[in-house]
C-alpha cells in the first residue's frame, strides 16, 4: 500500500498530461482545412515522415539551431532533452532485461532502483550507464541554474520573464533530476544497486533509513507529476508540440492568411527562449515589451493589444534567429488581419484598359515612383540593353498590395492583386521586373502568376551582364551593401547584388549582413514609429554599415535609400543607379 504513494503521483500527472495533449491535437487536427487533411494522409507512409523524424532528432533533441546561437545554451537543452530520452529509453532496456520479459508494469523503469534489488546478468552495466546519463542531464541543471543568474555567459543579453504557472512548472523540472540522485542514491545505500554516481557521492557516509529513501522517492514522484500537470498550461508545451509541428511543416502544411488552428500550433511551439529578444532592433528605441516571444504569449493568453500587435517593423530578424523556425512575421499579420477594421474602397477610380503587349512587365511600385532616380536608372538600363518592355505602372498604377497586407487589410489588398494581376497576364510578358522588395515578396507569394519568371532589378541586371546585353566599368571604389529586409530575408536574395557590384567596385563585407542585416528603420510595416524612434534605429544600422570607410553606401531598395540618405556624408545609392551610371553601350 505505501508503494501507491510513490506510483500514484507519477501515474495520475501522466494521464492528465496525454490526455489534454491528445485532446488539443485531436481539436487543432479536426480544425485544419480539408486539402492539409489530405496532406497529413499522403504524406504520413512517405519519406516525408523520415525527414521529420530526422528532423526532430536534430532539432528537439540535439537542438542544432540553439547551438548554432551559443554551444553552451545548445549543450544545456541538449542534456535535459536527449539525457531524459536516453534515460527513458535505457531505464526500460534496463527493467525488459531484469524481467526477461516485455512484459512490465509502466512505473518499473521510472522507479527501477526502488523496486528492483536482484542483481541481473548485466545489472553492473546498466547501473553505471544510468548514472553516466543522469550526471549528463544533472550537467544540464547545474548550467540552467546558472543561465538564471547570468545570461550573458550564454550568448543572451535579455531574457523572457517568468509567470507564476511558468516558475511553478520551471522548480519542478529542475528538481526532478536532483531528486532522482537523492532517491537512488539513498537506495544503493540501502541495497547497494547504485552505479558510481549514486553508490559513492550522496549518502556514502551518511546513516539512510527506509523512511528517507522512501520520502525522497515520493518526492521524486510528485515532481514529476507538477511537471506532467503544469506543462499544457505554461512555456513547456512547446516540448510536445514542437514535434507535432515539425511533422505537420514536413507534410507541407503552410501558414494561411487567416489565423487558424495550424497558426495555434506554431503559438505553442514557442518556447520562450528569448532569443528572438536580443534580434529585435526595437530595443535601441527603448521599446521592449512587443518582441515576438511577448507577442505569442499574449496571442495564448487572449490579453494582445493593437498597440502591441503594430509596434513592429517587420524586419523578419526574429523569424531568423527563432531555432524552431516559427513564421512570426506571418503570425502577427493574421492578427492584423483579425483585428483590423475592413477598408471599404472598391478601387473603383483603377480602370481597365487594354494592356500593351511586351517580353517583359516592369512594374516600379510606390517607393519607386518617390525615388525617380531609381526609376530613370530602370529605364536607362532596359534601354541600353534593348529588352522589350512595358512600363506597367508609369501613369496610373494601383500599389501592389503588400502595405496594405501588413497592416491587416487583406481585401483591400486582393482587389489590388487581381488588378494588377489582370494587366501582368494580358501582356503575355515571360518576366516581371520589380525595383522594390516589398513589391518583390508581394508577387512572389500572392499573385499566383504561373509562368511569368519574377525578377528584383539586382538579379535581372546581373542576367543582362552575363549574357552581355550590358558592360558595367569597374571604378574600384570601395563599396558596402546593406540587405533589404524584405528581398534578403524575406526572399533570400544575397549573391545576386553582391556579384553585380563586385563588377562596379570592391565589396567590403560587415559585420551583420545577409540574414543578419539590420533593418534601415524605414519599414512600412510599422507607421507607429516616431521619427525620433527610427533615427535611433537608422543610427545603430548606419554604425554598422559605414565602420569599413567605404566610398558608397549601396542598397537594391528604394525605403532604405530614402531613409539612408538623410543620415551620412558619402552616396547613397541603389544598385540600379551605380549600373546606371556605369553602363557602358555595346
Amino acid at each position: 500500500m505505501n508503494d501507491l504513494f510513490i506510483i500514484a503521483p507519477f501515474t495520475i500527472g501522466l494521464i492528465i498530461l496525454l490526455g489534454i495533449l491528445i485532446g488539443k491535437y485531436v481539436v487543432w487536427t479536426i480544425q485544419l482545412s480539408q486539402i492539409d487533411k489530405l496532406r497529413i494522409l499522403h504524406g504520413f507512409f512517405t519519406v516525408r515522415t523520415l525527414r521529420a523524424i530526422r528532423e526532430i532528432f536534430w532539432e528537439s533533441l540535439l537542438h542544432r539551431n540553439i547551438w548554432k546561437t551559443n554551444p553552451l545554451l545548445g549543450y544545456m537543452h541538449m542534456s535535459f532533452a536527449l539525457g531524459w530520452l536516453l534515460l527513458i529509453i535505457v531505464g526500460h532496456i534496463e527493467a525488459y532485461m531484469q524481467a526477461s520479459s516485455l512484459s512490465v508494469s509502466p512505473w518499473i523503469p521510472i522507479f527501477f532502483r526502488y523496486f528492483e534489488h536482484e542483481h541481473f546478468y548485466g545489472a553492473r552495466f546498466f547501473a553505471h550507464t544510468m548514472d553516466v546519463l543522469l550526471l549528463y542531464v544533472l550537467s544540464g541543471v547545474v548550467l540552467a541554474y546558472g543561465k538564471r543568474i547570468n545570461s550573458k555567459l550564454f550568448g543572451i543579453k535579455r531574457t523572457t520573464k517568468l509567470k507564476p504557472k511558468d516558475r511553478i512548472s520551471l522548480i519542478a523540472l529542475w528538481s526532478i533530476f536532483p531528486l532522482r540522485l537523492f532517491a537512488e542514491s539513498a537506495t544503493a545505500a540501502l541495497h547497494g544497486n547504485g552505479g558510481f554516481l549514486t553508490s559513492g557521492i550522496v549518502f556514502r557516509y551518511l546513516q539512510v533509513t527506509p523512511n528517507i529513501e522512501y520520502t525522497l522517492w515520493v518526492l521524486y514522484s510528485c515532481s514529476l507529476a507538477i511537471f506532467f500537470i503544469t506543462l499544457p498550461f505554461t512555456r513547456y508545451m512547446h516540448i510536445p508540440t514542437e514535434v507535432y509541428y515539425i511533422f505537420l511543416k514536413e507534410y507541407g502544411i503552410k501558414l494561411k492568411k487567416q489565423f487558424n488552428s495550424y497558426s495555434k500550433i506554431q503559438v505553442y511551439s514557442c518556447s520562450r527562449c528569448g532569443i528572438c529578444i536580443d534580434a529585435c532592433q526595437m530595443h535601441h528605441a527603448q521599446i521592449s515589451n512587443n518582441q515576438s516571444v511577448y507577442i505569442l504569449k499574449n496571442i495564448r493568453d487572449e490579453n494582445l493589444t493593437d498597440r502591441k500587435l503594430y509596434n513592429c517593423l517587420l524586419c523578419g530578424r526574429c523569424e531568423d534567429a527563432c531555432p524552431v523556425n516559427i513564421n512570426l512575421n506571418d503570425l502577427r499579420i493574421s492578427q492584423r488581419i483579425k483585428s483590423s477594421k475592413e477598408y471599404n474602397s472598391s478601387y473603383d477610380f483603377l480602370e481597365y484598359s487594354i494592356t500593351e503587349k511586351a517580353d517583359v512587365v516592369y512594374f516600379a511600385g510606390c517607393m519607386t515612383h518617390l525615388t525617380p532616380g531609381i526609376k530613370k536608372s530602370i529605364l536607362t538600363v532596359l534601354d541600353t540593353a534593348g529588352v522589350n518592355y512595358l512600363f506597367l505602372d508609369k501613369d496610373k498604377g494601383a500599389c501592389c498590395g503588400r502595405p496594405l497586407m501588413q497592416a491587416g487589410q487583406i481585401e483591400a489588398a486582393k482587389k489590388l492583386i487581381a488588378y494588377n494581376r489582370q494587366q501582368i497576364l494580358e501582356s503575355g510578358a515571360h518576366t516581371l521586373l520589380v525595383s522594390c522588395p516589398i513589391c518583390y515578396k508581394v508577387f512572389r507569394d500572392d499573385y499566383e502568376l504561373g509562368q511569368i519568371d519574377i525578377r528584383h532589378h539586382s538579379e535581372y541586371f546581373l542576367e543582362l551582364l552575363h549574357n552581355q546585353k550590358i558592360t558595367i566599368r569597374n571604378t574600384q571604389k570601395s563599396i558596402v551593401y546593406h540587405d533589404p529586409c524584405e528581398l534578403g530575408r524575406g526572399c533570400k536574395v544575397y549573391e545576386q547584388p553582391r556579384e553585380l557590384l563586385q563588377s562596379i567596385g570592391t565589396l567590403k563585407k560587415v559585420k551583420h549582413e545577409k540574414v543578419e542585416s539590420l533593418c534601415c528603420s524605414g519599414s512600412l510595416g510599422d507607421l507607429s514609429l516616431s521619427m525620433v524612434e527610427r533615427n535611433k534605429i537608422k543610427e545603430q544600422t548606419l554604425e554598422v554599415l559605414l565602420k569599413p570607410n567605404p566610398d558608397i553606401l549601396a542598397t537594391s531598395c528604394p525605403l532604405c535609400k530614402k531613409t539612408f540618405v538623410k543620415g551620412v556624408d558619402i552616396q547613397v545609392k541603389d544598385i540600379a543607379e551605380l549600373v546606371a551610371e556605369n553602363i557602358q553601350s555595346n
